[in-house]
């Protein structure tokens, strides 16, 4: 904070030196003399004035009572504060008050970050630990100092990992941070299906906020929908069981066999209608179940698990046997303009985890209707192929005629905090190819990236309505 004033020297009648609930400081006798102590024009440094005034107390008019601790104080300085500003110049009854007892209305606000924040009025700059920054953010909004607040966002920004990205985020959220919640949001989005310490985040994250991520299409996948499903078991199991304990690759099993212990006892009902259950139903909602269920293997899963309620699941595959039905008799399908609004909300997510750089290739299946989809990395370029050749996937359909798919891809590289130090999208587009067709869809020559990079990209396929001849 800026200087405002310079303290005299001490006159002869200050008081007696004392020390106060562990932050030691000189009591004034608080006279109506000693506010001529204070004068415009500092003349010495910040260090000194707050050695002099904030620490010893030298020159107090006003005595601070918080949280059972004592600070001898300056209405000059304290007048920085639009809280105290308000309090002295206006019709509160502590305007004329020599002692004031301070409530804290904020369970974040404690007694050392008071104890910075009151500092801070005194001397500039200000250093302000990660470790304290929610509670001296509280403190600062209580008090009224942007400055501070503006500061206190600056180190969440620089300081936002695994360890404190849920506090930060609530904070912003509380506290009137737009851009930090949107930050802490976004990097939600890049680590919770990328971070080796899933665990640790998986514990702290609430169901509001999970909510919010798996509605997203800007999640980044890895590799498939039925991968968002499992971390979500994993997620529910540890909000339902905190004290788990165990090696990271326990924990889906452990998932696992306490959701078939459930599924015994409550005699088959889906967990999701059970009273324990039904707190994670909105998180649940946000799946794209058309992309799970339209692999065997996941919807036997899916089926064995019973946490999905039938009553969400019928509805989908019948949605699912429309689709195949139109794609079967379709010739020329596929949007033509993409409706940007729907693509969030129904496209497919999928990603890749790209370790080093070098040649590679991998398969997306799209919608399992023989459309494969052979990605390329080589040369810095990532390249999409069309591939009718393996029939491992799909159902035989659609192979003669050339199909059409929005799509929109993102490259991203993660630092080992998991802040994003690279990140490149295409925007929505249609992917219209042939057999054995190829496109470049992104060139990372002069691009700064460094290994490992995720690649995830979200799909959509939209039939025409009605019926071609082949």
């Amino acid at each position: 904070m800026a200087t405002i004033d310079q303290v005299e020297e001490e006159n002869e009648e200050a008081g007696p030196s004392t020390s106060q609930g562990g932050f030691k400081r000189k009591m004034d006798s608080g006279s109506p003399h000693t506010e001529g102590r204070l004068r415009k024009h500092a003349r010495g440094t910040s260090s000194s004035i707050y050695e002099k005034l904030f620490l010893t107390g030298e020159g107090s008019d006003v005595q601070i009572r918080a949280l059972g601790e004592v600070w001898n104080l300056h209405k000059a300085y304290l007048c920085q504060s639009g809280y105290f500003a308000s309090m002295f110049s206006g019709a509160w009854r502590e305007a004329t008050m020599n002692t004031i007892d301070l409530q804290m209305p904020d369970e974040n606000i404690d007694s050392e970050a008071l104890h910075e924040v009151l500092g801070s009025l005194y001397q500039s700059p200000v250093y302000i630990p990660p470790r304290h920054v929610v509670s001296i953010l509280a403190t600062a909004s209580m008090l009224q100092l942007d400055e501070l607040i503006r500061q206190c966002g600056e180190v969440m920004k620089e300081t936002a990992t695994v360890y404190t990205v849920c506090s930060y985020y609530h904070s912003a959220e509380s506290y009137g941070l737009p851009n930090i919640r949107t930050l802490c949001f976004q990097w939600l989005l890049d680590n919770l299906m990328t971070h080796r310490s899933d665990e640790v985040l998986l514990r702290q994250l609430s169901p509001d906020v999970m909510k919010e991520l798996i509605a997203s299409s800007e999640l980044l996948v890895m590799e498939v929908e039925m991968d968002v499903y499992a971390m979500l078991k994993k997620w529910m199991y540890l909000q339902l069981q905190p004290g788990w304990r165990g090696p990271r690759r326990a924990l889906l099993p452990d998932a696992n066999l306490w959701l078939a212990r459930s599924k015994r006892e409550s005699g088959g009902t889906p967990f999701l209608e059970t009273q324990e259950g039904r707190a994670f139903v909105p998180v649940f909602q946000n799946l794209r179940l058309a992309y799970i269920i339209c692999d065997l293997q996941s919807a036997r899963i899916i089926e064995q698990d019973a946490l999905i309620p039938a009553a969400w699941l019928t509805p989908v595959y019948e949605d699912q046997q429309l689709a195949l039905v139109q794609a079967k008799q379709s010739k020329g399908v596929g949007p033509i303009d993409i409706h940007v609004p729907n693509f969030p909300v129904y496209s497919m997510r999928c990603g890749y985890h790209l370790l080093k750089e070098g040649r590679c290739r991998w398969l997306w299946a799209i919608l399992n209707f023989d459309w494969d989809l052979v990605v390329c990395y080589a040369n810095r370029r990532i390249i999409f192929k069309r591939s009718t050749r393996n029939k491992s996937h799909g159902l035989g359909i659609s192979l003669l005629w050339q199909r059409k798919v929005a799509f929109r891809l993102c490259v991203v590289s993660l630092d080992i905090t998991g802040r994003a130090t690279f990140r490149k999208s295409t925007e929505y587009q249609v992917l219209s190819l042939g057999r054995d067709e190829d496109l470049e869809v992104v060139n990372l020559e002069d691009q700064d990236v460094v290994f490992p990079i995720y690649v995830a990209c979200n799909f959509l396929y939209i039939p025409r309505e009605g019926r071609s001849s082949e």
